[in-house]
């Protein structure tokens, strides 16, 4: 719906819009024309980006009128009866999922992955090319991270993920014109420091929640934990990192 509201405005102003100014082009010369004429380009430009957001976001909606409309991607098995599987590297997580959505391939589908070796030149470049041929059909990205599912390095815990996405799913996250230059130059001054804290803490309180809830602890420990990361999520951050 919101996005759609975004589409459906842009699309209504600026047709006319654009009418309007190629008359007036018309009737004017000079540097007058000169200047209406640059204008223009701009609001032509903001048309093409339109079209392109319009088609990246209806990649990711469709009617749902009941369950067998909905589709469920998981990445993650976070925990069974008596068990919270951190002690698992992703790999595990990925393929025990896929083995689980083979049990209802309409409902539940496998996530795409690939194991990376940071240490060959050509398992980067495979991965790579993997992810532009993905976001050049359509898809959202990647999401990378480390092997282990809870990772360390020389400065504590590891960020467990850091999201990767297409440039065109960046239209539906940062806007249609996200990416004229001067837009570019504002979004590269963003600061990510605050962002990666709270992803970092809210990660920790989220596995003690889960460790809580299977021992079978009091409620009121767990929402200890729950409320929390609702807490950090309070924080006055862009909500689109």
């Amino acid at each position: 719906g919101q996005y759609a509201a975004v589409g459906a405005a842009a699309r209504g102003s600026l047709p006319p819009a654009l009418m309007a100014m190629d008359a007036g082009l018309r009737r004017l010369t000079g540097d007058e024309q000169s200047r209406l004429a640059a204008v223009r380009e701009r609001f032509q430009q903001r048309s093409r980006s339109i079209g392109r957001y319009v088609e990246a976001y209806r990649r990711y909606c469709w009617p749902v009128d009941s369950l067998e409309g909905w589709k469920l991607a998981p990445f993650h098995l976070l925990a069974t009866e008596g068990k919270v599987h951190v002690d698992q590297d992703h790999v595990w997580h990925m393929e025990t999922l896929a083995k689980i959505c083979q049990h209802d391939p309409n409902f539940l589908l496998a996530t795409e992955f690939r194991v990376v070796d940071l240490a060959d030149p050509e398992s980067e470049a495979a991965a790579t090319d993997w992810w532009v041929e993905l976001t050049s059909r359509g898809g959202e990205g990647m999401v990378v991270k480390p092997y282990d599912w809870i990772a360390r390095g020389n400065k504590g815990l590891s960020q467990p993920a850091v999201k990767c996405r297409g440039s065109e799913y960046l239209r539906i996250i940062y806007g249609p014109d996200y990416d004229t230059e001067q837009n570019l130059e504002r979004l590269r001054r963003r600061g990510l420091g605050r962002k990666r804290s709270l992803a970092s803490r809210e990660f920790a309180l989220g596995v003690e929640a889960l460790e809580r809830f299977v021992k079978g602890e009091p409620l009121r420990q767990v929402h200890e934990c729950v409320f929390g990361v609702l807490a950090l999520e309070r924080e006055p951050v862009d909500p689109r990192l």
